[in-house]
C-alpha cells in the first residue's frame, strides 16, 4: 500500500466532528457492563446504596448505623427507627487509547484520520456527561520528530475541555514504530478510576498485540478494540515487480505481485484478523474491525451502539 506524502492533517474541531453529528452525539451515553465505583461523585447512578441526595428506600435502623440517616418523620408517626437510603452516583472514566504508529498513517482514507475522528466524537460524548476523559498515544512523533513510546491528555471533563481535545488531537503526529507492549505498560500502571476503555489501532504489529492488550485488561475497566485497515489492505489494487518498504522499521522486500500471490496475502489477513477475534472473544474484549472510508457517524450511532458502548 502506497503511503500519502504530504496528508492532510485536521487543525480545528469541524474537522474532526461535523456540526449536524453534534446533536446526536449529545444524545447518547457512555455505558459499561460492569456496575462502577469511582473515587469521585460522579453523574452515573449506581445500583449501591450510597449518600447522595437522592433518596431510594428504608431500612430497619441496627445498632451501629449512623443516627443522621434517621427517618425521624417516620420515628414520629410509627414510634421505630428507619433509615433513609439513597441512590449513589458514580464517576466513570472513558480512556482512549490511540495507535500513532506509522502503519495508521497509509491508506486513502486515511487510518489515522479515522482514528482522531472517532477519538473526537466519543471524548465528545464523554464530556457532555460529565464522565472523566483520558486519550493516550501508542508511539508517534513529538514536537521535534523523535519517536514517542506513550503521551497523554488526562481528567478532562465537561464541555469547556472540548478545545483541550481537540488541540491534543490535532497536534498529534504519527511516525516510528509501535512501541505497543511497553505504551500498555505505561497507560495500564498510570490510568486511572474505572471504565471503559477503547484501543483504536489496525493491529499489524510486528512485535503482537497479545501482551499489551493482557496489560490492559482488568483494574475495573471493559476494553474495546478498533481494528481499522485501509481499503486499499483489505483489497490491493497493485501488480507487476515491486520493492516494499516496512513503514515503521524500514525493512525492503522485492516482490512480483501475481494473482495467486494477492490471493495468498488475503488468505493470511484474513487469518490474522481471524486468530484477533478469537483472542478477543477469549478474554471478553469487544472487537469491531472497519474499513478506514467508514463514516464516523456509522461507527459511533450503529456499530458501537449494537456493541454495547454507547446508550
Amino acid at each position: 500500500m502506497q503511503r500519502l506524502e504530504s496528508p492532510t492533517r485536521p487543525t480545528k474541531l469541524e474537522e474532526l466532528l461535523d456540526p449536524r453529528l453534534v446533536a446526536r452525539l449529545s444524545q447518547l451515553d457512555i455505558t459499561s457492563r460492569k456496575i462502577l465505583a469511582g473515587k469521585l461523585k460522579g453523574e452515573r447512578r449506581s445500583k449501591r446504596r450510597g449518600e447522595s441526595v437522592e433518596f431510594a428506600d428504608h431500612r430497619q435502623y441496627v445498632a451501629g448505623d449512623d443516627l443522621r440517616h434517621i427517618d425521624w418523620n417516620i420515628f414520629g408517626r410509627l414510634d421505630r427507627l428507619f433509615l433513609k437510603l439513597f441512590l449513589e452516583e458514580e464517576d466513570l472514566s472513558l480512556h482512549i487509547v490511540i495507535d500513532c504508529s506509522a502503519s495508521l498513517d497509509c491508506g486513502n482514507p486515511s487510518k489515522f484520520l479515522l482514528c482522531q475522528k472517532l477519538a473526537c466524537a466519543l471524548g465528545y460524548v464523554s464530556l457532555a456527561n460529565l464522565h472523566r476523559l483520558t486519550v493516550s498515544t501508542i508511539g508517534g512523533l513529538d514536537a521535534e520528530g523523535t519517536p514517542m513510546i506513550s503521551s497523554a491528555i488526562r481528567d478532562l471533563r465537561g464541555r469547556r475541555r472540548l478545545p483541550d481535545l481537540v488541540r491534543f488531537l490535532t497536534t498529534l503526529r504519527p511516525g516510528g514504530g509501535a512501541p505497543f507492549t511497553e505504551a500498555c505498560k505505561r497507560i495500564s500502571v498510570t490510568r486511572r478510576g474505572k471504565g471503559v476503555m477503547l484501543v483504536v489501532s489496525d493491529y499489524l504489529i510486528k512485535e503482537g498485540y497479545d501482551d499489551g492488550l493482557r496489560m490492559l485488561l482488568g483494574g475495573g475497566y471493559d476494553l474495546f478494540a478498533i481494528q481499522v485497515l485501509a481499503p486499499q489492505e483489505l483489497e490491493p489494487d497493485i501488480g507487476g515487480d515491486l520493492r516494499l518498504k516496512d513503514t515503521e522499521d524500514a525493512d525492503l522486500a522485492e516482490v512480483t505481485i501475481t494473482a495467486p500471490l494477492l490471493k495468498k496475502y488475503k488468505e493470511t489477513l484474513a487469518a490474522y484478523c481471524a486468530r484477533l477475534r478469537e483472542f478477543c472473544a477469549r478474554r471478553e474484549i469487544t472487537l469491531q474491525t472497519v474499513p478506514s472510508s467508514t463514516p464516523v457517524d456509522v461507527l459511533v450511532l450503529d456499530y458501537l451502539r449494537r456493541r454495547g458502548m454507547l446508550a
